[in-house]
């Protein structure tokens, strides 16, 4: 009995060992699972982990001229465009123009049937001879007849009649003169130039077309259609069209809270203008040459319009075009990259890093921000380097570890 006593003692000690060994064994392991939820690990080799490196980007503060422009969005808009008309009726004998050429001021476009309007020119002409020559003879009648009159040999009032023979003879020379100046302006419209120089649009008349002011004949049977031969066309409007794209403008809304900045700037000679297409590409520079008289209330804006020279016609009349208005130069600022500058409950922050790699938070001014780039008025010298990714996990003091690092620039758009 003794025996079986001590034996049951020995195996109850040896359960509760047993237990107490497993009950810290599931503690360790609870502990070491907490550990890992929580993002820690111990520490390899003796490491201080409060010094690992924190992972950044960096770019390095420059100064620079920073111009301050205004964007926006304009149209092509030509200086003139002619829609070319015949001023006479008749036939075109000739079209010395094809769609979408070059042309010049003066150069001929079409023809209209010259001969009515040279035999018109040739019969004024022939009645002012005519005339002439009657009135010739006139004013000799009246020097006889004057001179009859101081012998006595005629009566004065047949003398004094003559007068009148001359003056109505002189009136005539007169109506003759401008019937030749009209037949003569006649024959000149029928020669269909370009008014201006710039680049001809569709073709919109063709050979055989009668063309006129007002082109208004009748059919056989009285009805009004088309003169001349059957399935002859009528045109009685529109040629074709002639667009001057050299120079050009490009027109474009400014919002009124940038007028009086834009007019303080303007010079006689004019601020400078760059227009881009759609996908960023520079297209033309030119210069601010009108900035209208009033502000369209509905918009809140002023309509502003640059010329360009487009010698290389990059800019098409109708085209949307992207405006970038240099309105002044910040000569010799610090620049540093946008994303480098934070926002903080006691304004605009940015790191700096030390020559030790150690980052620190600074307050800084910004002047202005456009393109990508931010101009430092106060906080940060050229040549300092500023974090321009990975701020959210720096602190004045941290390690980091710069990743990659490049100069501010400025960006060209």
């Amino acid at each position: 009995m003794f025996r079986f006593m001590a034996l049951l003692m020995q195996v109850l000690t040896l359960r509760r060992w047993i237990f107490i060994v497993g009950f810290l064994a599931f503690l360790g392991m609870v502990a070491l699972g907490v550990g890992q939820l929580s993002g820690t690990s111990p520490p390899a080799n003796g490491e201080n982990t409060s010094e690992a490196a924190v992972p950044v980007t960096a770019a390095i503060a420059v100064r620079k001229d920073v111009p301050e422009t205004i964007n926006t969005i304009g149209t092509v808009q030509s200086m003139d465009s002619i829609a070319i008309q015949s001023q006479v009726n008749g036939p075109i004998v000739k079209v010395e123009v094809t769609p979408g050429q070059e042309v010049k001021k003066g150069q001929e476009l079409f023809l209209i049937d010259p001969r009515p309007f040279q035999a018109a020119l040739d019969l004024a002409q022939a009645q002012l001879a005519h005339d002439k020559a009657v009135l010739a003879e006139a004013q000799m009648d009246l020097k006889r007849y004057q001179t009859l009159a101081k012998q006595n040999s005629i009566a004065y009032q047949q003398a004094q009649d003559q007068v009148y023979v001359v003056q109505q003879d002189q009136g005539s020379i007169q109506i003759d003169e401008a019937n030749v100046e009209t037949a003569q302006i006649n024959l000149g419209y029928a020669h269909i130039t370009s008014p201006i120089s710039g680049r001809a649009g569709a073709l919109l008349a063709f050979l055989g077309d009668l063309a006129g002011p007002q082109v208004v004949a009748q059919t056989s049977s009285g009805a009004t259609g088309s003169p001349g031969v059957p399935g002859q066309t009528g045109i009685s409007g529109e040629l074709i069209s002639i667009t001057q794209m050299q120079p050009i403008y490009v027109n474009f809304p400014v919002a009124q809270t940038m007028l009086d900045e834009v007019r303080q700037h303007q010079t006689p000679a004019g601020l400078d203008v760059e227009v881009y297409s759609q996908s960023g590409r520079l297209l033309e520079k030119g210069k601010l040459t009108v900035i209208n008289n009033q502000v369209n209330t509905s918009t809140g804006t002023v309509l502003m319009q640059a010329t360009f020279a487009n010698t290389n016609e990059a800019l098409w009349p109708g085209q949307f075009v992207s405006v970038r208005l240099i309105v002044f130069i910040r000569q010799n600022v610090v620049t540093v990259p946008a994303e480098a500058i934070m926002m903080g409950p006691d304004g605009s922050y940015a790191y700096v890093i030390g020559t030790d790699q150690t980052a620190r938070r600074v307050n800084v001014q910004v002047a202005a921000r456009q393109s990508g780039i931010a101009v430092i008025e106060k906080g940060i010298s050229a040549g300092e380097r500023v974090v321009t990714d990975g701020q959210y996990r720096l602190a004045d003091g941290v390690k980091v570890a710069v990743q990659q690092t490049a100069e501010s620039d400025v960006a060209q758009r």
